[in-house]
């Protein structure tokens, strides 16, 4: 029975990520067990036993008013510790299909969740460690994160000619040996050189003759750190990843000083530094692999997301000032503000530009024709750099998003006083504003006394409301998603319209409700819990449920970018595991539930 668990976890996620030693000690703890239909493996309130893995029929989980809440099937997971209060269980478990599950005895599960990462990551998906605290360096990351997967190869009779070539025509440094799939050597450009060209050696001559055997390598599991050691003490430029003998990558110094350059701070540095609008979008073209690099590293959605915003307010903030040296001095105080995904700091690897201008009261109409030309220049540069105009038009270039600060305090009074479906729509919008470079003193008791406007009148609040649930999720009829049926995204999950947008337009409905002054959607969220804007449970379960879904846009978004595509937010549900499809829907579940006590009026202070 060991093998058949072995064979099992060889090819089940998040198990398959483990050592072989690793999955071996699995599957000599894991406990089979058989049940039948009708038969409870756990009910609400019993002792955690540890982590249960169905292999063969089915579990259906009941939450706490026993409320189907998902059926589960061969490959789910089900018991960890999201689902615990004080080491007891908070669901119930029902055998729905005679089911063979094993489970892995707490004691195991400890020592996973402690000592493996990748583990712990793939149960704790909505954890509450700070990441902004996690180092996102060498110490932490993989090797398959920073290796180039599947590298150029040739067989040992190959030529020296051929195989220069083969470097040539696909800019390599090196080039691995293999018979089959297993390594048996490297050949490098200074083999070309030092052992071929220096002592006239025939172009015909085998690569076996010259390459490095013998070769150092490292498997996929090892860490950053472990590269650069192994680098520096045998004086390496090109180190092999290999798992069973045979060849699975290569990573070289460059891959390691790209790593090493692909932050935050590496792109702020250099969008701050940009003179000219081609230098910056040569920073914020890097910005893929920055994504690629910051969720391979295990920071939290909105810690990445955080950090993608930061280089585009720094590249906003340099194309005003290249503007103002461009056009001359302003006539009189500007802001500049972001609204949408950059006003909330939640840009991902897709994002439009939404901005705006606010202008001090009493400048005269050749200020109007100045901030016109700023506006062009910024929003042109802005497009430059990637971030596309808006296609709803809200951008700074627009006069009617172009204006005193007066005719803001207005706007703002007549779609509170009148709300209709346009007012909503643009309240929505324009609740999410965040300075971003200029006279932030414009900004200073505008979205203080607007809050306070916006919460006292009820009619606003519930027109509000009736908007915030204009984005539903996608979910279809038992354990199937609702996807896309038609058009070029058929058969996707929309992940950003009805999977983030939902909660954002809660968390933004939680705001105006409590008049709390956080923006970003996770910190609205929180600071909703705690001012009892929304009911501690509900709000610490939608919180839960947004980091699932934001996570796996993220995720979703890097294997694009991994596979040389342009990222997008349409998933296809065949990408994800059985555990993860469950996991995903159980969080658009509590979306659903939370906009259901929303519109019943028990989102606040239920």
């Amino acid at each position: 029975m060991s093998n058949d668990i072995l064979n099992f976890l060889n090819r089940q996620h998040p198990y398959d990520r483990l050592s072989v030693e690793r999955r071996r000690q699995i599957a000599a703890g894991m406990v089979p067990q058989h049940l039948r239909t009708g038969d409870t493996v756990f009910s609400k309130g019993d002792e955690a036993l540890g982590l249960y893995v169905i292999l063969t029929g089915q579990v259906t989980i009941f939450d706490e008013t026993d409320s189907p809440l998902s059926l589960l099937e061969q490959g789910n997971s089900f018991g960890e510790r999201g689902l615990l209060k004080e080491g007891r269980a908070v669901t119930t478990a029902k055998v729905s299909e005679d089911a063979e599950l094993l489970r892995l005895p707490k004691d195991l599960f400890d020592d996973l969740w402690t000592n493996e990462p990748v583990f712990r990551r793939f149960f704790d998906r909505s954890s509450d460690e700070d990441d902004r605290q996690r180092p996102s360096d060498l110490a932490t990351v993989r090797v398959e994160t920073l290796m180039a997967a599947n590298p150029i190869t040739t067989e040992p009779d190959t030529s020296v000619a051929d195989a220069a070539q083969l470097m040539r025509d696909h800019h390599i440094s090196s080039l691995c040996i293999v018979d089959d799939t297993r390594l048996v050597g490297l050949i490098t450009l200074r083999d070309l050189v030092g052992k071929v060209l220096a002592v006239g050696r025939s172009l015909d001559a085998s690569v076996a003759e010259v390459m490095a055997g013998n070769l150092l390598t490292l498997p996929p599991s090892a860490i950053g750190s472990d590269v650069l050691h192994m680098m520096l003490e045998h004086r390496l430029g090109h180190l092999p990843v290999v798992e069973g003998g045979n060849l699975v990558g290569i990573v070289t110094q460059t891959d390691l000083t790209r790593f090493q350059a692909m932050n935050s701070s590496g792109l702020v540095a250099g969008a701050a530094e940009a003179t000219t609008i081609e230098e910056l979008a040569a920073v914020t073209k890097r910005i893929p692999q920055m994504l690629v690099h910051l969720v391979s590293s295990g920071h939290r959605h909105d810690v990445v997301t955080r950090m993608i915003t930061d280089v585009a307010d720094v590249v906003t903030r340099r194309l005003l000032k290249l503007a103002e040296e461009t056009l001359g001095p302003p006539p009189g105080r500007y802001l500049w503000l972001a609204c949408g995904s950059q006003g909330r700091k939640e840009q991902t690897g897709v994002s439009d530009q939404d901005n705006c201008l606010i202008l001090e009261d009493g400048l005269g109409s050749e200020a109007d024709i100045y901030f016109e030309k700023l506006a062009a220049f910024v929003s042109n540069g802005l497009d430059a750099c990637g971030y596309v105009y808006c296609p709803g038009d809200m951008m700074a270039t627009n006069p009617r998003w172009r204006q005193p600060l007066s005719v803001w305090r207005d706007y703002f009074a007549g779609w509170i006083a009148k709300p209709s479906k346009e007012a909503q729509m643009l309240a929505s919008v324009m609740f999410d504003l965040r300075p971003i470079g200029g006279a932030t003193e414009l900004f200073d008791g505008l979205q203080t006394e607007t809050l306070k406007m916006a919460s006292r009148n009820s009619i606003f609040t519930a027109h509000m409301a009736s908007n915030a649930l204009s984005h539903g999720t996608p979910l279809g009829l038992l354990r199937d998603f609702a996807t896309i049926r038609t058009g070029e995204h058929r058969n996707t999950i929309d992940l950003k319209h009805s999977g983030v947008v939902p909660v954002v337009d809660l968390g933004r409905m939680y705001a105006l409700q409590g008049r709390l002054t956080a923006v970003n959607t996770r910190a609205r969220l929180e600071e909703a819990v705690a001012k009892r804007a929304v009911s501690p449970s509900g709000g610490r379960d939608l919180i839960d449920a947004y980091d699932v879904v934001a996570t796996e846009r993220l995720e979703h978004q890097v294997r694009l970018i991994k596979r040389g595509e342009a990222p997008d937010n349409f998933l296809p549900p065949t990408d994800l595991s059985d555990f993860e499809r469950s996991h995903l829907r159980n969080a658009f579940v509590v979306i659903k539930t939370m906009q259901s006590a929303l519109m019943q009026g028990r989102g606040v202070l239920g």
